[in-house]
This record gives C-alpha cells, sequence and structure tokens, in this order.
C-alpha cells in the first residue's frame, strides 16, 4: 500500500527530515510513503545480486549502494531507487557524495532499477521523464505483478520487465516477458530471462 502523506516539501526540507528513512521519496513536493513489502525486496534483492555479479565478472569500476538519493533536475523531489550502479570515478565530480550518498548528475549512474508496486504510476511514468532528462543511460521497470496500467504493458496486463536506453534524448523502450532473455547494454552478457526476475517476486 502506498500513501500520501499531506505536507508539501522542498528537496532540503526532505533530506533534513527523512533522508535516512528508507520508507519515503519525495515526488513534486509531496511525501510518498512507499511501504515496500517482503516480495517487492526479494525481486529488488535478487537484481542487486545478479547486478554485482555482472559488476564482479566485468571487473568493471561500479557499485551498488546500500541507499542513495537521486536528485532530479526539479527542485521538490527526491528519488529513492530500488536499485542504482554507480560509476565510482564518476563520484568524485558529485558536489553532495561525500557528506551524503546523493546523486545529481545522471552520468555517475550506469543503470537504475525500480520494482514496481501499487505506486506504478510513478515508476512507468514520472520516473522515466526525469531520468531520462538527468541522462540516466539505462532504467529498468520491473513488473512482477503486472500492475502497469494498460497503456504501458498491454492487455491483458501480465508481468512485464521494461528496459529503457537512452537514445539521445530520449528513452528507448523494449519490453520482456516469460523466458524472453533481457537485453542489457549495460551489461551485455547477463544471462537472465524475465521469468527469473518474476519468479524472485514468489
Amino acid at each position: 500500500m502506498v500513501q500520501s502523506l499531506p505536507k508539501s516539501l522542498t528537496f532540503d526540507e526532505f533530506i533534513a527530515q527523512y533522508g535516512d528513512d528508507a520508507r519515503y521519496e519525495l515526488i513534486d513536493g509531496e511525501l510518498i510513503d512507499m511501504e515496500p513489502t517482503g516480495l517487492h525486496e526479494q525481486v529488488a534483492g535478487f537484481l542487486n545480486l545478479k547486478f554485482n555479479l555482472e559488476i564482479a565478472r566485468e571487473q568493471h569500476n561500479w557499485f551498488i549502494p546500500m541507499r542513495c538519493i537521486i536528485k532530479p533536475l526539479g527542485p521538490v523531489s527526491a528519488f529513492k531507487p530500488d536499485v542504482a550502479v554507480l560509476d565510482r570515478p564518476a563520484l568524485d565530480a558529485e558536489p553532495l557524495w561525500r557528506r551524503e550518498p546523493i546523486i545529481t548528475s545522471g552520468s555517475s549512474v550506469k543503470l537504475v532499477a525500480e520494482v514496481v508496486s501499487t505506486n506504478w504510476q510513478n515508476d512507468y511514468a514520472r520516473k522515466v521523464d526525469d531520468y531520462q532528462a538527468m541522462g540516466i543511460a539505462e532504467y529498468w521497470i520491473c513488473d512482477y505483478l503486472g500492475l502497469g496500467g494498460v497503456f504501458f504493458i498491454g492487455s491483458p496486463k501480465q508481468p512485464t520487465i521494461t528496459i529503457c536506453t537512452l537514445d539521445g534524448e530520449r528513452y528507448a523502450m523494449q519490453q520482456f516477458r516469460g523466458n524472453d532473455p533481457l537485453i542489457s547494454p549495460t551489461f551485455p552478457n547477463l544471462q537472465l530471462t524475465a521469468n527469473e526476475i518474476f519468479a524472485a517476486g514468489q
């Protein structure tokens, strides 16, 4: 269950009051209580594992933080992605990173993944726009329950992985279901099917 709490906040106010609380993120000044389920966390943990294995195997100078906040271009939003793959050398240019785990530049992020829950509108619409505007190269929308609207995942609705990859200034989107092998520009040798991710949430 996702509840919107009736209080308008700026980014700085959110960081001061809720920056350390994993339950909340900020969208257009609105405090969002994400209340993730255990199954949601299973899927996020599975993605974290798979990405970390690829990072180690390919010997990239990347890592997945335990938590981080992504600050989009507007002044009244703060996202706490389920999984974010960060480029360690790029963090030297992040103005806030040494004090707080806050990312302000899309070039610091190799890949971000959101596991869809009842706040699916944010993952499919708002975050697509903001991650795209920041220049984040790859964004996964992991809808393991098929909750997204028909406009986004079709009818009949079914579990779907949408991988968004930056093509110029806009995302190109590709959807994966069932035993489709996932295609990731960030991890071109990743051996993973949509069903394996869905199974993690059962």
